[in-house]
């Protein structure tokens, strides 16, 4: 078989302009690949779809070439629509750092227990207080992520001030509990699948869904009770109701593993 160069065919400044434009084509893809889809994968693909288009241009293996670029196109366009909101923000302002994560970690980084936990505190006993329903789960090792997928993506610093309006009656997010990982509301109105186990007394559906939730988890949920402003905690399946005085330290016990006196 005998071997035919590109540039045995083509003449040099024709084929030097393809190579670069081919070359630069692929730098642009490898730089929205980075910024949109994000994913090995994606990297991989393109990287094996950059080699072959190169070696068949090389190699002037037209009919090759054309192929490898049309199922390129077909594989990028699929990636792109897969990811249409990062296309969007990518399209709006392509050349934009990501300070989101550094933020991110800034937050995280000046985490502060205590402060979150006395937050907690005075919001769960202004709620019990004016009796306003609320079911707060605070996420551990045990991932929520799917758990989450019916509810609203807030993601939002915690405060006292957003935690009694989401809970309030009036607002659309109030049914359903929120979610907190850290120092950040992840999500609000999510519902959960209630415990089918029977319990003496009278359990309303957010005591029975804070059951459920701690079933299947090793989160820490809050239920405040809207009929008697009760507070109580749902962990490992079971319901503990606590005073307002003693409700931070029963907290504190939970988040830190610790059951029992």
């Amino acid at each position: 078989m005998v071997v035919s160069f590109v540039w045995e065919n083509v003449p040099t400044l024709n084929w030097i302009l393809s190579l670069v434009l081919i070359v630069a084509i692929y730098g642009l893809l490898f730089y929205m690949f980075a910024k949109i889809i994000k994913r090995t994968t994606g990297y991989i693909m393109l990287a094996v779809s950059a080699t072959a288009g190169l070696l068949t241009f090389i190699f002037y293996l037209q009919y090759i070439f054309a192929f490898v670029e049309v199922l390129t196109g077909v594989g990028i366009t699929i990636s792109l629509f897969s990811n249409l909101g990062d296309l969007r923000q990518f399209l709006a302002n392509p050349f934009k750092t990501s300070r989101i994560k550094a933020s991110k970690v800034a937050v995280e980084k000046i985490y502060n227990r205590e402060e979150l936990y006395k937050i907690i505190e005075t919001t769960v006993i202004n709620l019990s207080k004016t009796r306003t329903g609320a079911i707060m789960t605070f996420e551990k090792n045990t991932s929520l992520a799917d758990v989450m997928k019916n509810g609203v993506f807030v993601n939002a610093p915690v405060t006292s001030e957003l935690l009694t309006t989401i809970f309030y009656p009036g607002t659309r997010l109030h049914d359903g509990a929120v979610i907190i990982k850290d120092n950040v509301i992840v999500a609000a109105a999510v519902f959960y699948t209630p415990t089918t186990k029977p319990f003496a007394g009278k359990y309303g559906s957010r005591h029975r869904a804070a059951i459920g939730i701690s079933e299947i988890s090793d989160a820490v949920t809050i239920v405040v009770s809207e009929e008697t402003g009760r507070i109580s905690f749902a962990v490992n399946g079971q319901l503990d109701t606590v005073t307002q005085e003693t409700f931070l330290r029963a907290f504190e016990n939970y988040m830190d593993g610790v059951t029992g006196e």
